[in-house]
């Protein structure tokens, strides 16, 4: 997602930071991806406080959560997360992917699903220019999935809801 989001802000003639974080995370840690795209010039691909974060499990909650900057988003897939977000002071939106994408007979697209509700919430990227830096993404082999990629954008779109502090059930 984070190298679909950084092609695309390239087609959209946007100032691109791109910094992934795959290396040993991805055996039981969390593996994670910084995305800068801006209209200015960046002066570090570094950041403390995010404007978003895309949580997609609890190790990334606990790690991240605290990191988005007041009147920030948060967006999450509630699917593995035991401790929901807390905070009062970002807008925080939930997604159900991980069931889209089954749903949708792929899980592979969960990513895309993710996506479109990002893109709902903040649409910072035009879809032709999504599309586009999908096509920069995958293996010229894989291009024959970009229509149901597509489909996993607009169904993520179509998903997303607002999460408050108060929707929580204690037990």
């Amino acid at each position: 997602m984070g190298k679909i989001l950084a092609y695309s802000g390239i087609m959209q003639d946007q100032e691109v930071s791109w910094m992934p974080s795959y290396g040993p995370e991805m055996r039981g840690g969390t593996a994670n991806v910084t995305v800068i795209l801006s209209d200015e010039r960046i002066s570090s691909p570094y950041l403390n406080i995010y404007d978003t974060a895309i949580i997609l499990n609890q190790q990334s909650m606990d790690k991240f959560e605290n990191n988005v900057k007041p009147g920030g988003v948060l967006i999450y897939d509630p699917n593995g997360i035991t401790h929901h977000p807390t905070r009062t002071d970002i807008s925080i939106y939930s997604i159900e992917g991980t069931r889209l994408a089954s749903e949708m007979g792929n899980k592979k697209i969960f990513n895309m699903v993710v996506l479109g509700g990002f893109l709902k919430i903040k649409p910072i990227l035009e879809i032709e220019n999504i599309i586009e830096g999908l096509k920069k993404s995958l293996s010229e082999r894989y291009h024959h999935l970009i229509p149901m990629n597509k489909e996993a954008i607009a169904m993520g779109m179509e998903n997303i809801i607002p999460y408050t502090v108060e929707d929580q059930v204690v037990m």
